[in-house]
C-alpha cells in the first residue's frame, strides 16, 4: 500500500509503507535511535580516552580495548538507524515489532573490553 504523503520524505522505502502511525510511537521510536546514537558516542569517547589517558596499565591490553570500544561504537549508529527503519516499517504496517540486529554483538564487544581493561589491570 502505497501512502502518497511520503513523498519527499526520507527514508521514501520507510514512509512509503503502510499508513502513518500514532505520532507518539513514531516520536519514541525517534528518542530511541538518539539514545543509540548517545550510546555510540560514549563508546567513542571511552575509547579514546582509556588510550589517550594511559593510566598505567598494560599498554597492549588497553590499545586492545580501546579499539573494541571505538568498532563497538562505530557499530552503534548502525544499529540504531536498522532498528530505527525497521521498527517505523512494522509501526505503519501494524506488525509486532522487530528485534535488534546488532544488540548482542555490540553487547559482546563492551564485554570483551571489559575483560581487557580487568586483564591490563592485572597485568601492569
Amino acid at each position: 500500500m502505497r501512502n502518497d504523503r511520503a513523498r519527499g520524505r526520507f527514508p521514501a522505502r520507510v514512509y512509503s509503507q503502510g499508513t502513518e502511525p500514532d505520532p507518539r510511537f513514531s516520536l519514541a521510536n525517534e528518542r530511541t535511535f538518539l539514545a543509540w546514537i548517545r550510546t555510540a558516542l560514549a563508546l567513542i569517547a571511552a575509547g579514546v580516552a582509556l588510550e589517550a589517558l594511559g593510566l598505567g596499565l598494560q599498554p597492549g591490553l588497553r590499545l586492545a580495548a580501546s579499539v573494541v570500544l571505538i568498532v563497538a561504537g562505530c557499530a552503534t549508529p548502525v544499529q540504531g538507524w536498522l532498528g530505527w527503519a525497521a521498527t517505523e516499517r512494522a509501526l505503519r504496517r501494524n506488525e509486532p515489532l522487530p528485534s535488534s540486529l546488532l544488540s548482542l554483538p555490540i553487547g559482546i564487544l563492551v564485554v570483551v573490553a571489559g575483560v581487557l581493561v580487568a586483564l591490563a589491570v592485572v597485568f601492569r
